[in-house]
């Protein structure tokens, strides 16, 4: 099968949270810099878009930004460029909107939460979402996967998707079929009109899914969730089996 070419050549990795669920791992190291089968969480989500074919990653730092900085700033592909966040944590969509308005970020873009691990089906994840994407209709495209595609996962689901793509919201007190993956590939139009300094892209995720223009793309890999310590032997396991 023929790989989809890519509408964009930037992914920007969310870099700068506190990581406190990955406690006491991260009390001298930023999350990213974690270690799973043998290299940073970082390294792992920088080689999917090096065989993506993403040229560039905007990476924003805060906690622990040097280490970070140290660590990834030498390298070649993809291409390096920080969002310097360490006046102020500015959350998952403050942070898009402060390399967007640096003109950091070219329309669209990806976004991928750095400590991102999963193993791609027949599509590359990005490839895929880029051949879903379609600007007059989307603000942003989530990659979403079934609970039955997600390893370490215990919640109960973020989105129900119509036959469509379109995303909503889970019930209260309900389950949902799909989890977010913390990959998505983001128009500029959702970053309009944002509110100023720190807060979540729920926000902006809500006002395109009172639009009809938050949409999903059903994952066909694995995607292993790594947010506390003892998730990573799950992972290791997974990626050394896969």
């Amino acid at each position: 099968m023929s790989e989809p070419a890519l509408v964009t050549d930037t992914a920007m990795l969310m870099a700068a949270g506190l990581g406190k669920r990955m406690r006491p791992l991260t009390a001298s190291q930023p999350k990213p810099m974690v270690r799973v089968a043998g290299k940073p969480l970082i390294d792992h989500a920088l080689n999917r878009l090096e065989d993506a074919g993403v040229a560039k990653a905007v990476v924003n730092v805060h906690y622990l930004a040097d280490a970070l900085e140290a660590h990834v700033g030498h390298r070649a592909s993809p291409k390096v460029v920080f969002s310097d966040e360490r006046a102020e944590l500015l959350e998952t969509g403050g942070g898009m909107v402060k390399a967007q308005t640096d003109g950091k970020l070219p329309d669209p873009f990806f976004a991928c939460n750095a400590d991102s691990i999963w193993l791609d089906g027949p599509l590359n994840a990005f490839r895929d979402l880029s051949r879903h994407w379609d600007a007059q209709r989307m603000d942003a495209l989530l990659l979403v996967v079934s609970h039955a595609r997600a390893t370490n996962f215990d919640g109960t689901g973020d989105f129900y998707m119509d036959g469509q793509g379109r995303l909503k919201r889970k019930l209260p007190g309900r389950i949902a079929p799909f989890i977010y993956t913390g990959i998505q590939l983001v128009s500029h139009r959702l970053l309009r009109d944002a509110p100023e300094g720190k807060f979540s892209t729920n926000i902006l995720w809500d006002r395109a899914i009172e639009e009809d223009r938050l949409f999903g793309l059903a994952f066909s890999g694995q995607w292993i969730e790594v947010g506390r310590p003892e998730h990573i032997a799950v992972c290791e396991d997974v990626l050394e089996r896969g």
